[in-house]
């Protein structure tokens, strides 16, 4: 019997109660593939849950952290779509790939009521593995930091009201899932505002990313005062809410300013 090394959070006052485990590896279905897990990304939530915070139900000496990317180890007889070697990501919830969530898809998130992937090996269904391209020039580690921004981003930019050319999109602050927005919304055609405490970051995002404005929200306070100034008074289409309690009025001013402004609340406790 193979084994692998996993890692298991025995108490939730801290990484403390991390601790290492040698367990059997998974076997596969017929229809499943093993993954070699390569880089695994730390998101929020991951503190949260270890510490005791997170808001939602988590299981017992549950396996930590949801996003991470790796290699085909082994797949079932009847997988077609992939082959052993090849990069692959998988998803934060393998049971809601679209659609709103609900009690019955939740259980299965993974690091949380669900087994996380911080450990050697994963088992999927093969119609929730996502293939990478062999040429990337990424790591395994860049792309694990995609999996929950790069979901969070497209369901909030593609999940309602889809975000469409020359729309204008507000990102507060400049941490990963603002910075992924700001990537989808330039490719998108979108006219782009960000936020930062910092003029160092905000030259950095303008001259790495092409943001089209910046505001200093030390500078300005009342930084919804300065977007209706940028914008002549039309507001924007979308806002990229992570600041919560701080930041919620402001975006709500703005998006009752603006009769198809949409604010998606990215939330650290949702990943």
């Amino acid at each position: 019997m193979s084994l692998q090394t996993v890692f298991r959070l025995t108490t939730r006052d801290g990484f403390d109660g991390l601790q290492a485990f040698t367990e059997p590896v998974p076997t596969i279905g017929k229809d499943e593939v093993l993954i070699k897990v390569r880089s695994v990304a730390l998101n929020y939530r991951d503190i949260a849950i270890a510490t005791s915070t997170y808001p939602l139900p988590v299981k017992d000496n549950v396996i930590p952290c949801s996003d991470m990317a790796g290699t085909v180890a082994q797949v079932g007889p009847l997988v077609g779509r992939f082959a052993v070697g090849e990069p692959v990501l998988a998803p934060i919830n393998p049971s809601l790939l679209y659609g709103p969530s609900n009690d019955a898809s939740a259980s299965d998130t993974f690091g949380g009521p669900s087994d996380g992937v911080l450990r050697e090996y994963v088992v999927l269904p093969e119609h929730a593995i996502i293939k990478l391209p062999r040429s990337s020039s990424h790591s395994f580690t860049q792309w694990a930091a995609m999996v929950g921004t790069g979901s969070t981003v497209w369901n909030a930019f593609y999940g309602n009201m889809p975000l469409k050319l020359g729309q204008t999109v507000l990102l507060l602050g400049t941490g990963g899932v603002s910075l992924t927005a700001l990537i989808f919304a330039k490719a998108a055609g979108a006219t782009t505002i960000i936020t930062s405490s910092s003029d160092e970051k905000l030259e950095y995002v303008k001259s790495k990313f092409g943001v089209d404005y910046t505001i200093n929200y030390k500078t300005h306070p009342d930084w919804a005062a300065e977007v209706q100034r940028i914008t002549s008074g039309q507001g924007v289409d979308h806002i990229i809410e992570v600041g919560g309690v701080g930041t919620i009025q402001q975006s709500l001013e703005l998006h009752l300013s603006w009769d198809t402004g949409r604010v998606e609340a990215a939330t650290r406790g949702g990943g």
